[in-house]
């Protein structure tokens, strides 16, 4: 007992980091314990399937506003909630915060339960991560909604199960590493993805239950593929059987309305400085990361968690203590939950959704930086799809679309994502983004999936663009896979493959992303034609590739480039060939050098280019001339 109350008084100070040990409901002696925290509360009863959902088992105030009743009327199996007498005499049914497991929805009573203990079997994939330099690997993640990526055919829903026999093949064919979920934790409404947590504990019922997301995990890992998942600190869900106003005053969220009110998404934000949230936050990363053996989170809407004025227009927040529109406390949450899970599990991924520029996101805390390892590159994306809608005709007047990035490219470690944000409420999908008749359209995506592929940074890629879905996505329906009954699509899909592949075993395309050594430009300035030219180069000299997109429908012959060494130049990649569902079949174009200038670069070659293409060249052999290296 005396240990109990140590670990609640950790809790109450923010140093518990496995609250889900003393919280909720666990098993002692013949019966159960309960415990949950309302520090406002007037009084608390268990209530289940065991009483008939009556106020028979009055709960007892502890310490540090935590009630607690042992029990031993609960079987397991059982459902139950709190009823919650308010501060204000309301008495309203409460689900419990820290349950592992939900009733299926529309109920979000917990299951009295106790959690699997596995025997684990991905030891090798975990020995690997752990020695792994994730900044010098590739990481090419396919992002998934676990209830829409595939269903029965009477429409009936996937559940990890059913993902365990099938997506986990079908990634590992297509080339992907990483899986990436949309939020896992339970959520009361399909339409929200996941984003409107209820359940820090419990995985969403409908996907399956905590066994099957550990064999699912499991599973993954011995096939080489790690899995991630978004995970929401910053808000909750309003609903008032949940979190929202627990005790009837604020609990989990700001004391301050304004500060408390997330209206954009119709949610409450948690009060991020507070040392009972922090201990509750800390230790559900921590079980998702421990329990399920995940690889790494996604952290959504990091922006709402370091900015007051996020959401909100004039007069409507008020300044930080310096007079600035800083969440002095959201960003030190962040650092303290960067810093807790790296000293902890220094091989798990952390990854920011973040739209700004005004705070570094990533690399070391002593540098300044909020200490995650990767920040979407939102930027980019925005810039990049912009540029791809637009009629060719104007591309050379906003060619600077597709050459910005580089600018600030080192500023963070940046993954590109092309995610389920892009291809809904009206944005149209990928490919139907794409300027032009249908067949100009998948040209195009195979461009850009090229130009995603060969930029620098990390690569996230939505279900369903992999083949060029042409509907956008739709959260309650599975993809649109009779759309591989035609022959475009299905050429789409296996380009999107083999384009995977080549990453994967392309050492120039990832190994020095870190270092400025990775990019070189060879021409940014061709506006009137719109085709971009750079080299992607690896930790060996001979180790690179030069990559070449012609962002019109013009075939360019006779196309001259600079080349950084004298020799010959073979074709590796070209998106125009008729195997991708193109029309290029002409013979794999091999180029010799010609001692000639190109900006700053001493050599050329020419080539032909088909319109809408992205090539990759590669040098022939490796015994290209020491002393023909470029002048700097």
């Amino acid at each position: 007992m005396v240990k109990v109350k140590q670990r609640i008084e950790d809790f109450a100070s923010g140093h518990e980091l496995k609250l889900q040990e003393i919280l909720g409901c666990h098993r002692k002696d013949s019966g159960y314990v309960f415990r949950v925290w309302a520090p406002n509360a007037q009084a608390v009863w268990l209530v289940g399937d065991f009483n008939d959902w009556n106020k028979t088992l009055a709960m007892q105030l502890t310490s540090n506003g935590v009630w607690q009743i042992k029990t031993d009327l609960p079987q397991t199996g059982q459902l139950y909630k709190f009823l919650v007498k308010q501060a204000d005499g309301r008495e309203v049914m409460k689900m419990d915060p820290m349950a592992v497991e939900l009733e299926p929805r529309p109920g979000n009573a917990a299951v009295v339960t106790e959690l699997p203990n596995k025997s684990w079997h991905d030891g090798a994939w975990l020995g690997r991560n752990k020695r792994s330099n994730h900044f010098a690997r590739p990481i090419n993640i396919y992002e998934v909604h676990a209830s829409s990526w595939k269903r029965h055919e009477d429409g009936s829903l996937y559940t990890l199960r059913d993902l365990q026999r099938e997506l986990i093949p079908y990634v590992k064919k297509q080339g992907f590493n990483y899986i990436e979920f949309l939020p896992l934790t339970a959520h009361p409404l399909d339409a929200s993805w996941g984003y409107q947590t209820i359940g820090y504990y419990a995985l969403e019922r409908t996907y399956g239950t905590p066994q099957e997301l550990q064999d699912f995990v499991e599973a993954c890992h011995q096939e080489n593929i790690g899995v991630l998942s978004d995970w929401v600190p910053g808000h909750f869900c309003i609903n008032d059987d949940a979190l929202a106003y627990y005790d009837g005053t604020p609990c989990y969220e700001f004391s301050e309305k304004w500060r408390a009110e997330n209206k954009g998404w119709g949610a409450l934000n948690f009060d991020l400085g507070k040392p009972e949230v922090q201990s509750f936050l800390l230790s559900s990363a921590l079980f998702w990361l421990e329990f399920y053996h995940l690889d790494g989170l996604r952290v959504d809407a990091v922006s709402n968690m370091i900015y007051r004025d996020y959401d909100r227009g004039p007069g409507e927040w008020k300044p930080d203590k310096y007079g600035g529109n800083r969440n002095l406390e959201g960003m030190e949450f962040l650092r303290r939950l960067n810093r807790t899970i790296k000293g902890l599990h220094p091989e798990c991924l952390m990854i920011a959704e973040e739209s700004s520029a005004q705070v570094k996101i990533t690399g070391r805390i002593e540098d300044g930086g909020l200490g995650f390892d990767f920040k979407w590159n939102m930027g980019w994306m925005n810039d990049i799809l912009n540029f791809y809608q637009m009629d060719p005709l104007f591309r050379k007047y906003h060619f600077n679309l597709t050459t910005f990035s580089f600018m600030y490219r080192m500023s963070e470690n940046f993954i590109l994502p092309l995610s389920h944000d892009e291809v809904v409420h009206g944005k149209r999908s990928l490919m139907n983004k794409m300027f032009g008749p249908r067949d100009k359209q998948f040209a195009q995506l195979r461009n850009l999936l090229t130009l995603q592929m060969t930029y620098p940074g990390k690569k996230l890629l939505f279900m369903g663009s992999e083949f060029g879905q042409y509907l956008e996505w739709r959260y309650n329906e599975a993809l649109d896979w009779a759309e591989l009954n035609d022959e475009l699509n299905s050429k789409m899909q296996y380009f999107d493959q083999k384009l995977n592949e080549f990453y994967l075993n392309e050492p120039s395309l990832w190994q020095l992303e870190q270092k400025d050594e990775s990019v070189q430009i060879i021409d940014a300035d061709n506006k009137d034609e719109s085709v971009l030219t750079f080299i992607r180069q690896g930790k060996i000299r001979h180790d690179f590739v030069i990559v070449i997109l012609n962002f019109t429908p013009v075939e360019r012959k006779h196309f001259s480039i600079g080349v950084p060494y004298s020799g010959k130049y073979q074709e590796a990649f070209n998106t125009a060939r008729k195997e991708f569902g193109g029309t290029w079949d002409k013979d794999v174009q091999t180029m010799t050098t010609k001692q000639e200038k190109f900006k700053n670069l001493d050599y050329q070659i020419e080539l032909d280019l088909p319109g809408f293409s992205a090539m990759i060249l590669k040098p022939l052999d490796a015994h290209i001339k020491r002393g023909n290296r470029r002048k700097k």
